[in-house]
């Protein structure tokens, strides 16, 4: 079964920068895809970004483009999602997802993209 376990996140000043760390383990084959969702109380689950397994799909939602990028490092089979210039309405919980197909990706923002999901992080922007 596919886990994915999250590291990262906490609270930071606005302007300043958060690394988000997904480690995924289980899939049982190369063709799938890792992206990130996002929640504040009261809201739907905003998709924000994605990347499949070998990088040829990828998703940007336009409230982070330009701010945050997501990388992979293959050889430790983990995701990164790197936020800069954060604002106080990134603050939310921001949860690791992954799907068993690198298409997966295509459907984002929408959460029947994902298969499985991280325990998520809280990350907080102060004004």
């Amino acid at each position: 079964e596919v886990q994915l376990v999250q590291s990262g996140g906490g609270l930071v000043q606005a302007g300043g920068s958060l690394r988000l760390s997904c480690a995924a383990s289980g899939f049982t084959s190369d063709d799938y895809a890792i992206g990130w969702f996002r929640q504040v109380p009261g809201k739907e689950r905003e998709g924000v970004s994605c990347i499949s397994s070998n990088a040829d799909s990828t998703y940007n939602a336009d409230s982070v483009k330009d701010r945050f990028t997501t990388s992979t490092d293959n050889a430790k089979n983990t995701v990164y999602l790197q936020m800069n210039s954060l604002k106080p309405e990134d603050t939310a919980v921001y949860y690791c997802a992954a799907a068993n197909s690198h298409y997966a990706c295509s459907f984002y923002p929408a959460q029947s993209a994902v298969d499985y999901w991280g325990q998520g992080t809280q990350v907080t922007v102060s004004s």
